[in-house]
């Protein structure tokens, strides 16, 4: 089963913030309208997937593993760099039968906030937001002209929701709500209340419900 994704991962002045659409796609059919796609793996990391619903799922949890082992050996949390070169050595390692998928590793650690885009083939790209699935170039264009690194909370958490409120109206692929977590050094992970968010939605000409 594949996916027609919207996702998308931003830094601001004082953490990261992830978001996804929840629809799932088998080419034309809608397969499911209440799709998990957006993953904590630690109380300063999260995960966004697109692509092949079951290597996807595998990955979260390989990761979360992996995450969890480093610190209980450590005592410290993973950077999101480690994590992030983890992720792509897993991914590179399937040479002949690749993981189909598309992922945005965000978190905090010592040196700052982060946002990571990793392809298939393992590659591991940092910048200051990313956005994968069918939906991202309806992404882009709204980030590229709303976003500011030095936003705060509430800012950042409704251009995500903007972002993909954006996409779901001109991608097929996408809809079905959105769900949003942000991840700080002050509370951690969290994720936003379904409320919430459709309210911000509500206000920003969004409807999610």
């Amino acid at each position: 089963m594949k996916t027609g994704t919207t996702t998308v991962g931003l830094t601001f002045k004082d953490g990261v913030v992830l978001a996804t659409e929840r629809r799932a796609t088998m080419g034309t059919l809608i397969a499911h309208k209440v799709t998990k796609k957006l993953f904590k793996i630690d109380d300063n990391l999260g995960l966004t997937v697109a692509g092949l619903v079951g290597d996807a799922q595998l990955l979260a949890r390989y990761l979360r593993a992996e995450v969890a082992l480093y610190r209980v050996r450590r005592g410290d949390y993973m950077t999101v760099n480690g994590a992030a070169t983890l992720m792509a050595n897993i991914l590179s390692g399937q040479r002949f039968i690749p993981y189909w998928v598309a992922l945005v590793l965000g978190g905090y650690d010592y040196t700052g906030n982060h946002v990571f885009a990793l392809d298939a083939a393992g590659g591991a790209i940092e910048d200051k937001y990313v956005t994968t699935g069918s939906g991202s170039p309806f992404v882009y264009a709204v980030l590229e002209n709303d976003y500011s690194e030095n936003m705060k909370r509430d800012d950042a958490i409704n251009l995500a929701i903007k972002a993909i409120g954006t996409a779901m109206k001109r991608d097929a692929a996408s809809g079905d709500g959105i769900e949003v977590a942000v991840i700080s050094p002050s509370k951690g992970f969290e994720y936003l209340d379904e409320k919430d968010v459709i309210k911000r939605g509500e206000k920003l000409g969004i409807k999610l419900a």
